[in-house]
């Protein structure tokens, strides 16, 4: 991977001479490395299993959410293959936490939600996590919930074996019936998409980044419920959040729905141990 990086480092910027370069975590499905140069300091994320729009994906998202000028994502420096290996250069965030990060990051994402936008979906290729999600760009929000992102995963579970015949009845039941709850015409948003306690962090001056997007357009209440799914989050950024773009009275009651789509794409991706819990949710909706 070293030798790829070097060769990475040759097409992006040639006249930069490397310093160093030591592994870094990367979460579970990249393999990642910090790179220190004469003139710059990158995190490089390569992964052999996926193609390159894999990265570029993710370059789209971080462009499109930098490009609202709303909240702070790290520079991409380059997306592009080397020998077959995939790789994205990053330039390198490091910073402290301060008491006031968790509430920049609440008005921030607020912010973002707020920010212009039309349709609901994504037109072209993406990924949630490691896997490929099918999308198209819509006017109906219940409609794009519906048949691209919870059908998606409901075709990938009966395919893959975790859509047993009494938790399918459920989803369907389910998805006839959704727009009892989730409205049809929200206020579209561009969402981060996958923001769970790892996919943001601290730069310089305790200022928060968003990292690892996987974006579309649609309700902000979706962006909201994940990051309550799995915790990581304070009192101060919900408040924060709220005081710039409050929720509707009725988050709470479809919040769950939101959570329904994430559960079944960790169902999907790490197996059983996720069954519970969208068990659960389908029987507080349809029985």
């Amino acid at each position: 991977m070293i030798t790829m990086i070097k060769k990475g480092l040759q097409t992006i910027s040639p006249h930069e001479k490397i310093q160093e370069i030591h592994p870094v975590s990367g979460g579970d499905i990249n393999k990642a490395y910090y790179v220190l140069t004469n003139q710059h300091e990158y995190f490089v994320k390569l992964n052999q299993q996926m193609n390159i729009g894999f990265f570029q994906f993710e370059e789209r998202g971080l462009k499109m959410i930098q490009g609202t000028g709303t909240i702070n994502v790290p520079n991409v420096l380059g997306c592009l293959e080397i020998e077959g290996i995939p790789m994205l250069w990053l330039e390198w965030i490091e910073g402290k936490k301060t008491y006031e990060t968790d509430a920049l990051l609440g008005e921030r994402l607020a912010t973002l939600h707020l920010a212009d936008a039309k349709g609901y979906g994504l037109e072209g290729e993406s990924y949630i996590g490691k896997l490929p999600q099918q999308n198209r760009l819509m006017d109906d929000w219940v409609e794009y919930y519906r048949d691209v992102r919870l059908v998606g995963q409901w075709k990938r579970g009966k395919a893959s074996g975790t859509m047993g015949q009494t938790r399918e009845k459920r989803l369907v039941k389910l998805m006839e019936r959704l727009d009892e709850w989730i409205p049809r015409t929200p206020k579209s948003c561009l969402l981060h998409g996958d923001l769970w306690g790892g996919n943001w962090m601290t730069g310089p001056e305790g200022v928060p980044y968003l990292i690892d997007p996987a974006i579309l357009f649609g309700d902000h209440e979706m962006e909201l419920a994940f990051t309550e799914l799995f915790g990581g989050f304070s009192r101060r950024f919900y408040e924060a959040y709220q005081s710039v773009f409050p929720l509707s009275p009725e988050y709470e009651e479809r919040k769950e729905l939101y959570q329904l789509y994430y559960l079944l794409v960790h169902l999907n991706m790490f197996g059983e141990s996720y069954g519970p819990s969208v068990d659960r949710i389908l029987r507080r909706y349809v029985g």
